[in-house]
């Protein structure tokens, strides 16, 4: 079970993070402005953000299994038609259609691992499939750079074939035991959870922090004389070094609850939202964005565990708990990815970046103030054996 959601979130993102490397290129073949490239980026997670509470009902009604099979066979399609089309309109629906097969799959790979995973090690095993997800960005600007070389169409005709492949995988792959089928308002109670909440709101940031980079980021090494496969080797590198982080902040959030991996993701996330914007040189940007950006991919694994044990607790089905993580993860970057294009050719790249600067302060802050005030904050699950340390645990 975990190989497979691992694969299924693994491809997902690498169709998703393909086009950073390439969007110089769209630019140029589509006539796109920042405000245009922008909503290109912004149109994969404005379809998660549609897909989202429907993958939920439907996983909650017929299972993981029969929602990934969807979500794969939309994303192979989607993605021949986003590999030889040119005119923006079409890249634009291609990549929103990506977006609503995302939420598919997604939604049925983390429902399924967390309904089969042990409670203690939930945040651990949620940690592996967000770093099989960070390992498929990193192939995913490693089949951009190819499309730069040999051309969009060829490079994701055999990009897609992987997704058959999983169809016909998904078929050997024992399903995990069944929850009892539920409707869309028995999310209603996870909204007034402060555990739910303030994983939903975690996801939001890092669909904002990723949405402002990836449309700022690969223009300006770009404006800065890099080529195409040089931006994919540095969003390359920062994948590597995210996947490597996404099951240490696992591990620290089931023993430590996920304030710590939060207060330390968010603290670095400060910093590389400043200094981004003002590095003027091409290698000293790509040392930054190598560094600095794997944390806020981070954020992704203790927000994960917040909302599947919140939804445990509330007894909620842990594929709608999903959908509304992917929803606020969603709707951050849709909105995030076209308003920072926008916003950033409006007034300066540097408006958006401390923006995002602000926003993750105002979240640390509150981290804090609840931790050291003794309210009910992000914690480690609530059973003994998961907050002792190991000696006790022993």
């Amino acid at each position: 079970m975990v190989a497979f959601t691992c694969a299924i979130v693994g491809v997902d993102t690498v169709f998703f993070s393909a086009l950073t490397p390439l969007l110089p290129h769209y630019a140029a073949v589509a006539g796109l402005s920042k405000a245009g490239a922008g909503v290109l980026i912004g149109a994969y997670p404005a379809g998660t953000l549609i897909g989202s509470l429907p993958s939920g009902a439907l996983v909650a009604r017929f299972g993981d299994r029969s929602v990934a099979l969807i979500g794969l066979g939309l994303m192979s399609l989607s993605t021949l038609a986003f590999g030889w089309l040119t005119a923006a309109p079409v890249l634009d629906m291609a990549r929103f259609v990506q977006g609503i097969a995302g939420a598919c799959t997604g939604t049925a790979a983390l429902s399924g691992l967390a309904t089969a995973a042990p409670r203690e090690r939930r945040g651990e095993l949620l940690g592996y499939d967000l770093g099989a997800a960070v390992v498929g960005a990193l192939f995913g600007p490693v089949v951009g750079a190819v499309a730069n070389a040999v051309g969009p169409g060829p490079a994701f005709s055999a990009a897609s074939v992987a997704a058959g492949l999983l169809i016909a995988i998904s078929f050997t792959v024992p399903a995990p035991r069944p929850e009892a089928p539920q409707r869309l308002r028995a999310a209603l109670p996870a909204l007034r959870d402060r555990q739910v909440v303030m994983g939903m709101w975690l996801m939001a940031l890092a669909g904002i922090a990723f949405g402002v980079i990836d449309v700022l980021a690969p223009l300006r090494l770009s404006r800065l004389g890099s080529s195409g496969t040089v931006i994919a080797a540095t969003f390359l590198c920062a994948a590597l070094a995210e996947s490597a982080l996404s099951p240490l902040a696992g591990r620290m959030s089931d023993r430590f609850g996920p304030a710590r991996p939060l207060t330390i993701a968010l603290i670095a996330g400060i910093a590389c939202s400043i200094v981004v914007p003002l590095t003027s040189t091409a290698p000293w940007l790509i040392a930054v964005l190598i560094a600095g950006t794997p944390f806020f991919g981070t954020l992704f694994t203790p927000a994960s565990a917040l909302v599947s044990e919140g939804s445990a607790g509330l007894g909620l089905h842990q594929g709608i708990g999903f959908a509304l993580s992917n929803l606020t993860w969603a709707a951050g970057q849709a909105t995030a990815a076209s308003a920072s294009g926008a916003l950033a050719q409006a007034t300066s790249d540097l408006v958006p970046y401390l923006l995002l600067a602000f926003a993750c302060l105002g979240t640390l802050a509150v981290i804090l103030r609840t931790r050291d005030g003794g309210q009910t904050t992000p914690s480690a699950p609530a059973t003994p054996d998961a907050r002792a340390p190991a000696d006790e645990r022993s």
